[in-house]
């Protein structure tokens, strides 16, 4: 089904495999992540992740085959959503909140599909749920959680410049900010003066922007243990380049500490 471009929501194709399963759905953002993606299923079906979650791919619009509709129904994939027009990570999560609010769900995790995070975690997110959290943070960096092969360039960043930001933005302590596996809750995400799905959250603003503001707004909020882990040798996996995507990442975090994201 082709959904037309509405205020805040990109235009985009829905292909559901199947209705509604359960309380909460698992969004992945992904755009070209050839077999990445699909051995990231395939740790999450032998986990049983996909009948604790729907599991919703949010495609950027791949052009790697990665995107089979028979492949992703086999690994227990709901719904694949096809973002046709513009924006970047941000974009992509707006499609998947929109479609989300849609159909219900009491809450929404989140993921990056380049098989870096523990998938099958996932159950850690949901008890907090389940216990009345807003806003749940993955970290490698609290106790449980664990940081394999980080490159030391990265692992610097977060602990001394990502995360002691977000941490003053959000007048609350978090350890590892950049990490994209999180839970949150349909009460946060609806909540009057967070508004998500607004134009302005193209990429990585929206990310940083939720990062925050549940503390500020006073709901509950905290981290779960998660492993993160970097191939011993190759090209890193990510979309963010080195200079000028850190320069932008900079910027962004500076904007949301003054508050320019806030509705």
């Amino acid at each position: 089904m082709l959904y037309k471009k509405t205020s805040g929501v990109p235009a985009f194709e829905a292909h559901a495999f199947s209705d509604k399963q359960s309380k909460y759905c698992l969004c992945i953002p992904i755009i070209n992540e050839g077999e990445r993606i699909l051995k990231e299923l395939q740790r999450a079906q032998a986990h049983d992740v996909d009948k604790m979650v729907d599991i919703i791919i949010c495609d950027g619009g791949s052009t790697d085959g990665s995107m089979d509709p028979e492949k992703l129904k086999a690994l227990g994939v709901n719904t694949l959503l096809i973002k046709r027009d513009t924006g970047k990570q941000g974009a992509q999560l707006r499609m998947g909140f929109w479609f989300a609010f849609e159909r219900g769900y009491e809450g929404i995790l989140t993921i990056d599909g380049n098989n870096k995070d523990s998938i099958e975690s996932v159950s850690l997110f949901i008890e907090k749920l389940e216990e009345g959290y807003d806003f749940i943070q993955g970290s490698r960096y609290v106790k449980g959680g664990k940081a394999v092969n980080t490159p030391l360039i990265r692992h610097l960043a977060v602990q001394f410049i990502h995360s002691p930001i977000i941490t003053l933005t959000a007048r609350h302590r978090f350890t590892d900010s950049t990490n994209a596996f999180r839970a949150y809750s349909a009460k946060y995400l609806k909540h009057p003066q967070v508004q998500p799905l607004r134009d302005i959250f193209v990429g990585y603003e929206l990310l940083a922007y939720l990062s925050v503001r549940a503390s500020q707004l006073g709901l509950k909020v905290g981290e779960v243990p998660v492993e993160r882990v970097y191939p011993k040798s190759g090209k890193t996996p990510t979309k963010i380049s080195f200079f000028k995507g850190n320069s932008d990442l900079m910027k962004i975090l500076f904007k949301n500490l003054k508050g320019d994201y806030n509705p």
